[in-house]
């Protein structure tokens, strides 16, 4: 009795334990530049305007075998804005868009991933930008995972999806062809 017991235990420890080395926590690298989070949006229906946040920070989870396990958190400092033109950025800074001296920073906070294919998922969440917080689905795709060159492990992802200006209180109209932006993401975690 006292041997099957203690195998029972070794065995539930085992799977126990190989849960948990399925799972992993990755912080994003900023500090090495390989990750983004751009944004595009038509100018008067004529164009693309691009930009960037500069400054951001975040974490997520990823284990394969069970995504729905999975989180994202993630958090922009506004006032990071840059579309290469010093005088839209300050006008983006101001009240008339993300009104970052009110609000400086943007989060992002999963509420729920839901895997769609081998290697893509939609993430379901809580945005807060502008002093608004709304639900969103970002698009996403594992770009791939492995060993780097300096003994680390990381997971790269992109992802995709559009937000309403006036969703987030930008009253400011800019046309009708200039109503969303799309948020454009690229990062990549270094396992912790």
């Amino acid at each position: 009795m006292l041997k099957k017991t203690f195998a029972a235990l070794a065995l539930g420890g085992a799977l126990l334990s190989a849960g948990h080395a399925m799972a992993a926590d990755y912080k994003i690298d900023k500090e090495g530049q390989h990750a983004f989070i751009q944004f595009r949006i038509q100018h008067l229906g004529y164009s693309w305007l691009y930009g960037t946040f500069n400054d951001f920070d975040g974490r997520f989870t990823y284990d394969e075998k069970n995504p729905a396990a999975d989180k994202v958190s993630v958090t922009i400092k506004t006032d990071s804005v840059d579309t290469n033109h010093a005088e839209r950025d300050k006008h983006l800074r101001s009240a008339d868009f993300l009104n970052v001296s009110a609000h400086p920073t943007a989060t992002f906070e999963s509420t729920k991933i839901t895997s769609t294919g081998d290697k893509t998922a939609d993430i379901e969440g809580n945005l807060t930008l502008n002093g608004v917080t709304k639900p969103v689905v970002i698009k996403a795709t594992l770009m791939g995972q492995g060993k780097d060159p300096w003994g680390g492990y990381r997971a790269g992802f992109e992802g995709t999806t559009k937000l309403k200006l006036k969703d987030f209180n930008i009253q400011r109209d800019l046309g009708p062809a200039s109503q969303e932006v799309e948020l454009m993401l690229s990062v990549e975690g270094v396992r912790q």
